[in-house]
């Protein structure tokens, strides 16, 4: 594998384009690509998001625990440096997003300490941010 890494594609459904469009641009601070009447790239943090239009909203309720928190287990995120994840939690509690998990350090004292918030977008894709005081520990088991 290379080391030079490369921006990830990925696809969410969405129920409304003008909707998605708004919320990923005036929340989450995103460009728009390429787009159409029926699918919308965002360029989310760098990498590739692609909201399709579907009729149907599909339910991404099911949960798994994890160091007390219910996890959505279908969810999607990306891995921030420590001060602009700072930064995105006071730009979110300024525009009143509510916070599906409140801000928070996960594994503290443990292997893979991170701090993370979830999110949810207004189609229900639940969205994560995470960031680590030492990248090392992004993969790491031990301490």
């Amino acid at each position: 594998m290379k080391d030079k890494l490369r921006p990830f594609h990925l696809a969410i459904p969405i129920t409304d384009i003008h909707q998605a469009h708004n919320w990923y641009t005036n929340i989450l601070d995103c460009r728009v690509g390429r787009q159409s009447e029926e699918w919308v790239d965002f360029n989310f943090f760098g990498h590739q998001l692609v909201a399709h239009l579907v009729s149907v909203r599909e339910d991404g309720a099911s949960t798994n625990p994890v160091d007390g928190e219910d996890v959505p287990s279908r969810h999607f995120g990306i891995i921030m440096q420590i001060e602009d994840w700072k930064g995105l939690v006071q730009h979110l509690k300024e525009k009143k997003i509510k916070f599906l998990i409140q801000p928070q350090i996960r594994f503290k004292g443990k292997a893979g300490e991170q701090s993370t918030f979830f999110i949810l977008d207004p189609f229900g894709n639940a969205l994560e941010f995470k960031a680590f005081q030492n990248d090392s520990q992004i993969y790491s088991v031990e301490l």
